[in-house]
């Protein structure tokens, strides 16, 4: 007897069945997608992706700087910045994500120490969660220790504004000891006041990514640092001529900009503050898209600009124009009308070269330009929330003045407790001439160049 076989109608309908039910079936899978488990997972992983990224520019600040100094100053630049990133990460652990975000009443938050899961987190790690503590970790949105991560690198990229500025003379004892009351005090503080729901916050400050909280706020303490320093030797004469000090590698210097600007994506991509849903995901990619094309009106209206400034078309300025047009969209890179990020990024560009000009008439010595580019962009970029991203021009103008008086007053305090308990801030002649990579490390970036002390006229 022939076994029994199912008939080419049979399975005809059994196909249709089948295609009708994955159709039915996909519509409600994406809708499954945006439950609250795999929103917590999302979220999660963007900070902490979107964190590495940031970590990422700590190895652009140090090319970009590296590059810029004198040779024999380069291998100082890389301890100070693997310095800056570790001193930063340990300071925000012990109190300065406490004080940022944790009870802030207006104007500080708490002054407890350490930074640790939450006891639910905990207790899902360890296998020993109820049911009642699963759903209240993911309420939370994200886990805890991944959002501290993601606020750690920016206090981080704060403090290695400051680097930049006063290299090649400050001693390495004095900026690290600096570089712990920035991080662990003033920017959690001026934290407070914004991200954290204190007093501007309340009031309608608007910053999406730091402009002015994170990049304003390394210039003020840069600034400070540079007036109570005092330029390097040689660098203004008694003429009233400048001694140009041009990068002494431009293939790091581009290298760290273009790292730079990846990380920046991170910054900016990452301060959406959640990936969980379609929302969410567009709004980063309006985000993305105006930070990258800020940058690139940044840097080409910098360059060509610097040809009837300089007399040449200088390609150190339009890698500076390109930071300083990232500094500028990053308060608001939210508008979906992206022209205006070419426009806010074009002006940036602009801002950075003359406030360059504007520092050497005074006489004041950034090395890299991180002044022009961090503070005076910030202030710029801050402003143009006002434009299009939704700021209110006397909150937001009251906020940069705020900040910067707050960030100014206490960056000098801090420079002058420095001073005085370690002796003084500077090098010495000696060390400066030979340089610090050999006078204060004995480690030299470059060791089949022959060290030259550098030679000084009378009026130097």
């Amino acid at each position: 007897m022939q076994p029994t076989r199912r008939k080419p109608t049979v399975r005809k309908t059994a196909v249709v069945l089948l295609v009708i039910g994955l159709l039915v079936g996909l519509p409600a899978a994406a809708y499954a997608a945006t439950d609250n488990e795999t929103q917590f997972v999302l979220n999660t992983f963007a900070f902490l992706i979107w964190g590495a990224l940031v970590m990422w520019m700590a190895a652009g600040f140090t090319m970009l700087e590296s590059g810029a100094v004198r040779t024999k100053n380069a291998s100082m630049i890389c301890l100070k910045n693997v310095g800056i990133y570790s001193i930063a990460g340990l300071a925000y652990y012990v109190i300065g994500y406490n004080l940022m975000y944790v009870d802030v009443g207006g104007f500080i938050g708490s002054f407890n120490i350490f930074y640790t899961s939450s006891a639910a987190e905990v207790a899902l790690v360890n296998g020993e969660a109820t049911a009642a503590a699963t759903v209240n970790v993911i309420s939370n949105g994200y886990s805890v220790m991944s959002d501290w991560f993601f606020q750690m690198v920016f206090v981080a990229a704060t403090a290695s504004i400051v680097s930049g500025a006063i290299a090649e003379r400050i001693k390495m004892g004095a900026f690290f000891l600096f570089t712990m009351i920035l991080t662990a005090f003033i920017y959690p503080i001026v934290g407070a006041w914004t991200w954290g729901g204190g007093w501007l916050s309340e009031m309608g400050f608007t910053d999406f990514a730091g402009s002015t909280i994170v990049h304003s706020t390394g210039g003020w303490a840069a600034l400070a640092g540079v007036i109570i320093i005092g330029p390097r030797l040689g660098k203004f004469r008694k003429d009233g001529s400048v001694k140009t000090t041009p990068p002494s590698n431009v293939l790091v210097v581009t290298l760290g900009v273009f790292i730079l600007w990846l990380g920046w994506l991170g910054f900016n991509g990452g301060s959406q503050l959640a990936l969980g849903s379609a929302v969410d995901a567009v709004s980063m990619a309006i985000v993305l898209v105006n930070t990258n094309i800020a940058a690139s009106a940044g840097f080409l209206v910098a360059l060509f600009i610097s040809r009837p400034i300089l007399g040449r078309m200088d390609l150190f300025t339009g890698l500076n124009g390109a930071l300083a047009g990232l500094v500028s969209i990053t308060a608001g890179p939210t508008m979906t009308d992206h022209y205006w990020a070419i426009i806010i990024g074009a002006v940036g560009g602009v801002v950075s070269i003359y406030g360059t000009r504007l520092l050497e008439k005074l006489k004041l010595d950034d090395v890299v330009g991180a002044i022009p580019v961090h503070l005076v962009a910030g202030i710029w970029g801050t402003l143009a929330t006002v434009i299009a991203a939704g700021g209110q021009f006397g909150v937001q103008l009251l906020g940069v003045v705020s900040i910067g008086a707050f960030v100014f007053a206490t960056s000098w305090i801090g420079w002058q407790i420095v001073d005085k308990v370690l002796g003084g801030l500077r090098v010495s002649r000696q060390v400066e001439r030979l340089g610090q990579d050999s006078g204060e490390l004995g480690i030299e970036a470059y060791p089949e160049f022959v060290l030259m002390p550098e030679e000084l006229g009378e009026e130097d």
